[in-house]
Order: C-alpha cells, then sequence, then structure tokens
C-alpha cells in the first residue's frame, strides 16, 4: 500500500486515503487478501488521526472493497476482472458528474471539456 497524504488538499485526508486506496485495489496493484495495516498502526506511519484512518477504512468497506475480519483485521474483497472494471466506471462516473456540473457552469461546451482534458493529461 503506498499513499501520498496532501495537507494541502482540498479533500479530507480520509477522502485521499479511501481514493488512493481504492485505486489501487481496482488496478490490482492490492491483490485480494492483501491485508491493509491495522488502523493504528496506519495512523502512526502516515501521521494522522485515528480517527481519519477508521473513517477511510470504513468507507472501504462500505464500498464492498476490504472485508473486515473481528481480531485478524481488513483484507482486500475478492473481485472478478469484470466486477473491478464495473466499480471503477462507477466510481469515475460518479466523480464525472460532480465535474460535468462544475463545468457547465462555466458554459463550456462538452467539446471544450474535452480538448482541456486532453490538454489536462499531458500535463
Amino acid at each position: 500500500m503506498n499513499v501520498s497524504i496532501s495537507n494541502s488538499s482540498e479533500k479530507p485526508i480520509y477522502q485521499q486515503l479511501f481514493e488512493q486506496i481504492s485505486a489501487q485495489i481496482l488496478k490490482g496493484e492490492l491483490e485480494s487478501g492483501y491485508c491493509l495495516p491495522p488502523i493504528r498502526q496506519a495512523a502512526l506511519e502516515l501521521r494522522v488521526s485515528i480517527i481519519t484512518v477508521k473513517k477511510a477504512w470504513e468507507e472501504l468497506e462500505r464500498s464492498g472493497l476490504i472485508n473486515t475480519v473481528t481480531g485478524k483485521g481488513c483484507f482486500v474483497a475478492e473481485f472478478s476482472s469484470e466486477e473491478k472494471l464495473q466499480m471503477r466506471n462507477e466510481m469515475i462516473l460518479k466523480q464525472m458528474v460532480v465535474d460535468a456540473s462544475y463545468y457547465k457552469s462555466f458554459g463550456l461546451t462538452i467539446e471544450e471539456v474535452i480538448e482541456l482534458l486532453k490538454k489536462a493529461y499531458t500535463l
């Protein structure tokens, strides 16, 4: 598990953790059965509050990405390739709906958004 926390980000730290770990799971970097570090250990290593890590782990579990086994820890859930792809697309679409609303507020056309997205990908 490799995460990078930005204290200057507008996103809450638990959300940064959730997004980075979920991306690693859905890309296959964290395989099924991988045991996440205990909440206290992760909080210590990341220098964040235990509550913050707990909230991220709870969000991962609520999303079906991890399973908690009492007394043993939190483990990456088992997914087929199709399930991973479907979950990834659902998460991305959810974010895109929020982003599209923002772009529409500026009066951008879909063509303008696509052009800007192409530029952003090359940065």
